[in-house]
Parts: structure tokens; sequence; C-alpha cells
């Protein structure tokens, strides 16, 4: 009769594919400031400047909804095209100004649907 041969295991520690799941909106946002970085564009003084000549050009109306928003932290300069990282169409726009919830709710939803198509 043949003698079984054992064979040692090989078990190696495997460091782990997924990230941590962001916990919050604020974690959410650390996250991806991390991992994109053009997202540091947006905390440029030039961006700034950028920003409120829009939010004056548009008189502080949302283009989507027409709320005039006086409170200039609840609107957002949105990219009419969005950038994906292109710094060129980052910079050069078309830009329009949004309402928080019209850019979070409609905007992104409309992005994503012409997304897909792509």
């Amino acid at each position: 009769m043949a003698k079984i041969k054992v064979v040692k295991p090989s078990v190696r520690t495997v460091a782990p594919m997924l990230r941590r799941a962001p916990v919050d909106e604020a974690d959410r946002s650390r996250f991806r400031d991390q991992t994109q970085a053009w997202r540091a564009w947006y905390k440029t003084a030039r961006w700034q400047k950028l920003r409120m000549s829009i939010l004056v050009r548009d008189r502080f109306t949302c283009q989507m909804c027409w709320l005039l928003e006086p409170n200039s932290s609840q609107l957002v300069c949105d990219h009419v095209t969005p950038h994906r990282g292109d710094e060129e169409l980052f910079w050069s726009g078309p830009f329009q100004t949004l309402c928080k919830p019209c850019h979070d709710r409609d905007k992104q939803r409309m992005e994503r649907r012409t997304c897909v198509r792509d």
C-alpha cells in the first residue's frame, strides 16, 4: 500500500481588497478628497472668485427652480458640462447657479442618466 503524503497548508494573510465604507457625508467627502485629486481645485482662491462671479451674474437665483437665495452657502456654482477631472473644462465652464437641493437631486440624476448612455 502507498504511503499518504501530508501537505502543509499554505494559508497566507491577504490584505483586504475593500476599503472601509464611509459612515456619514463628512467621512464620504474626506474619502473622495483623498482619492480624487481634482477636488482640491474647489478649495482654491481662483475657484472661489470664479464661483462668486457666476453667482452674481445669475443674481443668486437657481437656474432650475428660479429660487432667489441670498445665502450664498446654499448655492452651488455648477458645471453645465461635467468636467470629470478635465482641468481645462473645469476652469472654462460653462457654469450655472443652482440651489443645493436642485444640484444634489435633479442635476445629479440627470448626469447619472446621461453617463449610463455614454
